[in-house]
């Protein structure tokens, strides 16, 4: 976009929205916000543009950009659908679809692979997390909102798509071919580790896990496990709810998290003593690829001082969307309302960072190695995981209804 574009839809797009709201959603501005008298200032620069530009501008281009620019410029998951992109929304929404097998969100213009579903198809295709997906097919995602990056990347089950991918450490983008395919979720994982250590992998947080969490909790204590560490990083795919549901399981009072916005009803979601599981305890790992519902359990057991957190600093990401229909047949996806966490910040624009904080390898020199090969090495230089177990084998196990008190970093 060049420069005398960008200033085109930088002035247009508060004009743009003020109108879209006031007339097509029935918001009234008040008049000593000033809303007026900013509609005023940019009705003249775009008469302005319209008179004095180069050359005759596309005023319907240039809206539909100001309009897709303002509403990523509010929050990744909000957005301005065009007709004819609401339609194809619509019908992706509807229609049962395979998907690639990651969750992508938009961050810096660009479509951030936020977690890679472990033997999904990105997976397969040689896809990382943390990677920019800087092309879906011809087209840049720069210029998308990420209800059409979603609706690209989903399809039929057996089709193909190709993506441009930036990754650090590599100088030229990667051109990989991806074969859509129906999500698979894996199990969750456990095993017993040194000193009475109970591990739990969960690759997702999606409808039924905590229930499976509950399960491998019980079934650890029975093999003797004295402490419990919940391993969360790249876990990125799941409900908030369900993230509720899991901070519950180690929880017995204390807020849990909270839902909030300018029109939106509070809700308060509080531990409810007759779902907690264990009273040992709990450290949980977390990194960047940490997202939505895994945060929200990562804050609740931090900020209620029962166990600690160790990593890296999470996605930070937890908003409700909701779809409001324009008169001419375009959309706003619009967040309504947030997740908080206990001591009341968003997690959408705050996200977790861990009260120990512990760098994770890096593996982008690994592309050419062995699958196996990586994983051995990845395990014996996982200082996250090391780090972890040293916390744990200094607690002390809590006595019941009491929780279990934090590291300083």
């Amino acid at each position: 976009m060049s420069k005398a574009s960008k200033i085109i839809v930088l002035s247009l797009s508060a004009v743009l929205i003020l109108f879209t709201f006031a007339g097509s959603m029935g918001v009234k501005a008040s008049t000593d916000d000033g809303a007026y008298s900013q509609m005023k200032v940019y009705s003249e620069v775009l008469s302005r543009i319209r008179s004095e530009y180069v050359e005759d501008p596309n005023i319907s281009a240039v809206t539909s950009g100001a309009l897709h620019g303002l509403l990523e410029s509010l929050d990744p998951e909000s957005s301005y659908l065009t007709p004819a992109e609401y339609k194809i929304y619509r019908q992706h929404r509807d229609e049962p679809k395979a998907s690639i097998g990651a969750a992508v969100s938009k961050r810096f213009g660009y479509a951030d692979v936020v977690s890679v579903l472990p033997g999904g198809p990105a997976a397969k295709a040689g896809v990382e997390s943390g990677d920019i997906l800087e092309a879906i097919g011809d087209k840049s995602t720069r210029e998308m909102s990420l209800a059409e990056i979603e609706a690209d990347l989903g399809g039929a089950a057996g089709s193909q798509i190709t993506v441009l991918v930036v990754r650090i450490g590599k100088p030229d983008p990667l051109k990989l071919t991806i074969t859509r395919a129906p999500d698979t979720i894996p199990a969750s994982s456990d095993k017993m580790l040194e000193d009475g250590i109970g591990y739990i992998r969960p690759e997702t947080l999606t409808k039924g896990k905590a229930q499976e969490i509950a399960g491998e909790v019980k079934s650890l204590e029975k093999q003797g496990a004295k402490k419990i560490l919940l391993d969360l990083r790249d876990v990125a795919l799941g409900d908030e709810q369900e993230g509720v549901e899991t901070a519950n399981l180690f929880l017995n009072h204390g807020i849990i998290t909270y839902l909030e916005g300018q029109k939106f009803a509070k809700q308060t979601f509080a531990a409810d003593p007759s779902k907690a599981v264990t009273s040992l305890p709990v450290a949980i790992l977390v990194n960047h690829g940490t997202a939505g519902a895994a945060e929200v359990v990562a804050a609740a057991i931090m900020e209620n001082a029962r166990g600690d957190v160790l990593g890296e600093k999470t996605f930070g990401e937890g908003a409700v969307q909701k779809v409001f229909e324009i008169q001419d047949g375009s959309a706003l996806i619009l967040s309504v309302a947030k997740y908080y966490t206990p001591g009341g910040k968003a997690i959408e624009d705050d996200a977790v960072t861990p009260n120990i904080t512990v760098a994770s390898m890096n593996s982008n020199d690994d592309d050419d190695v062995p699958e196996q090969t990586q994983q051995i090495k990845q395990q014996d230089n996982d200082d996250q995981l090391k780090r972890a177990l040293e916390v744990l084998k200094t607690r002390q196990s809590a006595s019941a209804g009491q929780q279990t008190p934090m590291a300083k970093q």
